[in-house]
């Protein structure tokens, strides 16, 4: 197995965000997506995924559709995409991806969450360069051979392939997101969820007490409303 299995395997044994939020980052999903390509899902593939990933965090679909609408009114504001970089104690990387509608009160926040962990927020191109953008889509298992997928894939960017206790994950380049749900939903193959993850290239191992530190920093930027997604470079495989 490669960097994206031992990746996924490692959010899956610390799942710092709790499930309460997931709704609510559906929602800003949502609504950035009708902002950018309108509220129908056949004409809007940025639509179509988040309300796969809907589906799959067992959003009821009422609430999918109050919040198409509520996004379809042109006096809802919009979020902005803001990725913010830093250092957590002992030398490990941040990557925090947020969606704001108050970009100054985004900014304070996460700074002061950096300052009171004795962690630095850096600059713009700091940290982001330690990791890998990469795309994923989770399909169904039953009746796909893996290795047949994985061949068939690999013109359309996809660089790794395993299979879980939920289905079959594909792996590729962040860029290659859209060729691939595009020739996933060509086939007629059931998407049940999609998504995009920043991988680091290097991990780093730290000591039970030394990892704890870092932990309740990232449970902290987590717990914030304006987080989206943390990435981290902590070694936590074992």
């Amino acid at each position: 197995m490669g960097r994206a299995f031992e990746f996924r395997k490692a959010r899956k044994m610390k799942r710092w965000s709790t499930m309460a939020k997931t709704f609510t980052r559906i929602g800003k999903d949502i609504v950035m997506a009708v902002k950018d390509g309108g509220p129908d899902p056949d004409n809007n593939s940025r639509l179509r995924a988040v309300i796969q990933n809907a589906k799959a965090a067992n959003m009821p679909k009422d609430n999918v559709e109050r919040a198409i609408k509520k996004a379809s009114d042109k006096n809802t504001e919009n979020y902005k995409e803001v990725l913010f970089e830093g250092y957590a104690p002992h030398g490990i990387a941040i990557l925090v991806e947020t969606a704001t509608d108050n970009n100054n009160r985004t900014v304070a926040n996460v700074r002061s969450y950096f300052n009171k962990s004795n962690g630095n927020l850096g600059t713009s191109g700091s940290v982001e360069f330690m990791f890998d953008r990469t795309c994923n889509f989770r399909i169904p298992a039953e009746g796909v051979d893996v290795e047949e997928i994985e061949l068939d894939f690999i013109d359309f960017g996809v660089e790794e392939i395993f299979e879980d206790e939920d289905g079959v994950l594909l792996y590729a380049p962040f860029d290659q997101f859209g060729a691939i749900q595009k020739e996933l939903e060509k086939r007629e193959v059931e998407i049940l969820s999609s998504g995009f993850e920043r991988i680091p290239q290097i991990t780093k191992k730290l000591t039970a007490d030394q990892e704890e530190e870092v932990i309740r920093l990232i449970e902290k930027i987590e717990e914030d409303d304006d987080v989206q997604n943390v990435y981290h470079a902590l070694d936590i495989t074992d």
